[in-house]
């Protein structure tokens, strides 16, 4: 505890003089202290009861009784020394004799002095706020320390690490050093295989629509453009024709790569008719969700303070697309700033039913590969945002291993959760695509090469899966039928806080990525008052040791969770919010599979074709992702559910959009 100062405080001597006094206080001060004590005791009259009373009282300690000191040029009490505040490191002999005298000196300090006093208004004020930190247990005389401590250490370090680090917004520079690795190995393993084996689509014709084409597999399409049935230009022209005629309903496209998607169409058509084929996405179109970077074209990241915002860096996950001869059509949709589907152009729609909106920041790329817009498309999540959308628009989707796809130049919430993922047709497509952009990057310090197995070569028959009582039990009853063996499942952990935990964690880390964005004032701008504003204004008051109690206790939950993990994988409801925060907290993988369809709730009288879709989840342990792609591929290999198409085309007068 700081002592507390006397009143009337001595005129401060310029910073230089104080510097050259220290070293005499330091050597001083112990010796006249101790000198002073016990002639002081005698002459104040305490009793040796008097003496040893330190009982708090009235959020005031008590002290020893006052002394009276002698006259003297020394001060009329010990007190305390500050360091000098030159900005350097002070050396461990300085700062262990500044100590020693603290401890030696704040035994005689009047508490007397201290009841005098009027409070400090700036201690009242930080008396009430500790309520705000659970931690409103100190003294005043310990407020009183604790100001000034804040005041001449920790603010000019605050400053000082902002300055540094915290300049520019979204996360995409100095990535934090205090990694989450996912991998429940304590090996550092490699891929098994660097390349799946895809299987090879047989007697594949082009369809003679255009709408045949647009909802045909990634795997279907590059069958047409290796047997030169269709080019990469023609299947260019097909899908940006679809975003721009569907995306003024459903608005899920930010920004149009026109130019680029003939560009790498035409060369995608180039190599091919040199001999070289890439591979199953060479000339195939896609799209990527509005938080990853694109040279020459804006990445928003939704958001309409950074609306004009170009990033002239190639993010990771779109160099391996493009290496692979994918075909960018169109940056899409993402929430502002990665938050639900509310941006600042609008909100994104659900193909299946216009008069909902798609939910999930990865909003645009669900939407777009739901209405046959993109074959596939890239999202992210961070908590629940490939998850919900892929449920709410009926599509396959995969949310990786964490670390399995480096996120190198892809805005930030999250370094310990965030996560790139596929949208697409099926689970087969899923596997294509995450077999393109996995991979570890030295921009991303937590990516790894995930030990991945070859989902196209999986032995389901030995394996033994789960399944929850949330589970859809049409994908149980098929997949006992294809050998696996089924058993009820459920995931056993104590630990009550799982949701406040990852609440913890995710704005935390969002606040230390858009701090500048909040001290400027820009959270006044957010498209959605509701959503980060409040979110990240709560994680100011989270202190850093109740953050890193937090990561305790998710380390906790995740021993619990991979000891109680007794099956290979399992299956259950993937928009259940405990599970989402579990999930991402573990950095578990989940296929998202498409089950059903069933109808609207309050339907307009005179009947709807609109729909809500319902669907699944299969969940692997980390770095088991092809096991979870193995079981939803065996799933829709005898099931058509996930080759439905939604009816914006057959919309009647009771499917109306209301604005």
């Amino acid at each position: 505890m700081r002592p507390p100062r006397p009143p009337g405080p001595p005129p401060r001597l310029p910073s230089h003089h104080r510097r050259r006094l220290l070293h005499f206080h330091l050597l001083a001060a112990p010796l006249l202290c101790f000198a002073f004590l016990t002639p002081a005791l005698a002459a104040a009259g305490a009793s040796p009861a008097a003496a040893g009373d330190t009982g708090g009282e009235g959020g005031i300690i008590r002290t020893r009784a006052a002394v009276a000191w002698p006259a003297m040029a020394w001060p009329s009490k010990c007190t305390w020394l500050p360091l000098p505040n030159s900005g350097r490191c002070h050396s461990y002999t300085l700062v262990s004799k500044y100590h020693k005298i603290w401890k030696d000196t704040k035994g005689v300090i009047s508490a007397t002095e201290v009841l005098k006093k009027e409070p400090v208004s700036d201690v009242i004020a930080l008396k009430d706020s500790m309520k705000y930190f659970d931690a409103d247990f100190f003294s005043d005389s310990k407020l009183h320390e604790m100001e000034d401590g804040a005041k001449e250490f920790n603010v000019p370090a605050f400053r000082e690490n902002r300055k540094l680090v915290a300049s520019e917004n979204g996360g995409l520079h100095n990535p934090s050093v205090l990694l989450f690795k996912s991998s429940w190995s304590g090996d550092s393993m490699k891929s098994e295989a660097r390349t799946f084996d895809y299987p090879r689509a047989s007697a594949i014709h082009r369809p003679s629509n255009d709408e045949d084409i647009a909802f045909m597999s990634v795997i279907e399409l590059g069958e047409l453009i290796r047997t030169k049935q269709i080019t990469s230009r023609e299947l260019a022209d097909v899908f940006l024709r679809r975003l721009k005629r569907y995306n003024p309903v459903l608005e899920a496209v930010v920004t149009y790569t026109e130019d680029l998607a003939y560009k790498q169409a035409k060369e995608a058509d180039d190599l091919l008719a040199q001999g070289k084929y890439l591979g199953p996405l060479h000339g195939i179109p896609y799209g990527l969700k509005d938080i990853i970077a694109v040279p020459h074209y804006k990445t928003t990241w939704g958001s309409r303070t950074f609306k004009n915002q170009v990033l002239d860096t190639e993010a990771f996950v779109y160099k391996r697309l493009k290496s692979a001869g994918a075909v960018l059509v169109a940056k899409l949709v993402t929430g502002s700033l990665a938050y639900d589907d509310i941006w600042f152009g609008g909100r994104t729609r659900n193909p299946w039913n216009i008069e909902e909106f798609s939910t999930g920041s990865s909003a645009g790329p669900a939407a777009s590969t739901s209405a046959g817009m993109v074959p596939f498309a890239i999202g992210s999540e961070t908590a629940g945002s490939i998850t919900y959308p892929a449920a709410r628009c009926g599509v396959t989707a995969l949310r990786p291993t964490f670390g399995t796809v480096a996120r190198t130049d892809v805005m930030s919430i999250s370094e310990s959760l965030d996560k790139l993922g596929p949208f697409c047709r099926s689970a087969v497509d899923c596997a294509i695509v995450l077999d393109a952009i996995r991979g570890k990057d030295a921009g991303d310090p937590s990516s790894r090469e995930v030990a991945l197995g070859d989902p196209f070569h999986v032995d389901i028959t030995k394996l033994t899966v789960g399944y929850l009582d949330d589970a859809e039990m049409e994908v149980v009853d098929v997949l006992s039928s294809k050998g696996v063996k089924m058993v009820p499942f459920k995931l056993n952990y104590t630990v009550e806080s799982v949701q406040s935990i990852l609440n913890i964690t995710m704005d935390v880390d969002m606040l230390a990525h858009f701090d500048n964005w909040q001290r400027e004032g820009h959270d006044d701008d957010y498209e959605a008052q509701d959503q980060w504003p409040v979110e990240l204004r709560r994680a100011r008051l989270v202190p850093a040791v109740d953050y890193i109690q937090a990561q305790r206790a998710r380390g906790k939950l995740i021993k619990e969770v991979r000891d109680s993990f007794t099956v290979d994988a399992f299956i259950g409801n993937m928009t259940d919010w405990e599970r989402v925060c579990l999930g991402n907290l573990v950095g578990m993988p989940v296929v998202v599979v498409p089950t059903g369809l069933k109808s609207i709730e309050d339907p307009p009288k005179g009947g709807t074709k609109r729909r809500t879709t319902v669907t699944t989840g299969i969940y692997a342990p980390p770095d088991h992702d092809h096991i979870a792609l193995a079981l939803a591929m065996a799933y829709q290999s005898v099931t058509d559910h996930n080759k439905q198409r939604p009816p914006i085309d057959d919309l009647g007068p009771n499917d109306r959009i209301h604005r």
